[in-house]
């Protein structure tokens, strides 16, 4: 079983809600990359997605393609997030699932890769642009080298794609509860439980569902139906607005404790929405 698949399996046996963070590799720089990862393992996050930045990111928002340009500026390449995943290795429990779009894995060479990524800790691979149609080599690749394949559903992805993504994908299937870029929002999507209802009745693979999700009540409303909530720009907001602080990680820590629902005399994030 991977660790990917044994934290799911753990979080259901506990009937516990779970938490998925996602930072940008990079953001503001990989030296505090390492601590911010640290500080969500320690915060209780169940999976650390790690971003790889890309210059053009078109299914990103606001906030997160800044922390895009920043990690870039800071001379962030796709080498360095896996150097960056292997220096915490040893130190960070949650499973790790590299997040990226499919050029710079290509650009790599995917078997190269999927050997560094096993040999750096990784522990599941989503690459957010590459077709269903043509995932069966990536797939066979990443399984070869002990990785999780996860696949993004969204809305308008048809039964037969999320029958696909059940049979071809491991770990989780990620569930992206609105239409548009990503970014923080004051509610769930109106119509975010009736796509975990269509993924489930294709797949028994856990499902995470993210896009929106900014504030405990969300956690808690998401994981009603889903088996855990993806956290992204809410969380790359704190960290862009403590920046290079002292604060920086004792925020992000508090954060996440926050959304746990840990963090009961924590500050109400309201900034984040």
């Amino acid at each position: 079983m991977s660790r990917i698949a044994e934290t799911f399996a753990n979080l259901r046996r506990d009937r516990r809600p779970g938490l998925v963070t996602y930072t940008t590799a990079g953001d503001p720089d990989l030296g505090r990359s390492a601590d911010i990862l640290k500080s969500l393992d320690r915060a209780g996050a169940d999976v650390l997605e790690v971003g790889v930045p890309f210059s053009d990111p078109l299914a990103d928002g606001p906030v997160i393609q800044r922390a895009t340009e920043r990690a870039l500026a800071a001379g962030t390449t796709l080498a360095a997030v896996l150097d960056l995943v292997k220096s915490v290795r040893d130190d960070v429990k949650a499973p790790i699932v590299i997040f990226s779009y499919a050029n710079p894995l290509l650009r790599m060479g995917l078997p190269e890769f999927a050997s560094r990524a096993a040999a750096a800790g990784v522990d599941g691979v989503l690459a957010l642009d590459l077709p269903i149609e043509e995932a069966v080599e990536f797939r066979s690749v990443l399984a070869a080298n002990g990785l999780d394949t996860i696949f993004l559903l969204s809305p308008t992805t048809t039964d037969a794609r999320i029958r696909r993504a059940g049979e071809l994908g491991s770990g989780f299937l990620y569930g992206i509860s609105r239409l548009g870029v990503t970014g923080a929002r004051d509610q769930v999507a109106s119509g975010a439980e009736s796509l975990v209802t269509r993924i489930r009745a294709h797949t028994t693979l856990p499902i995470a569902l993210g896009f929106g999700i900014s504030r405990p009540e969300h956690v808690a409303q998401v994981c009603a139906y889903a088996d855990a909530a993806v956290v992204g720009s809410a969380l790359v907001s704190v960290v862009a607005e403590a920046g290079r602080s002292p604060e920086l990680i004792g925020r992000v820590e508090e954060y996440v404790r926050w959304l746990k629902g840990a963090g009961l005399g924590a500050k109400d994030y309201a900034h984040t929405r």
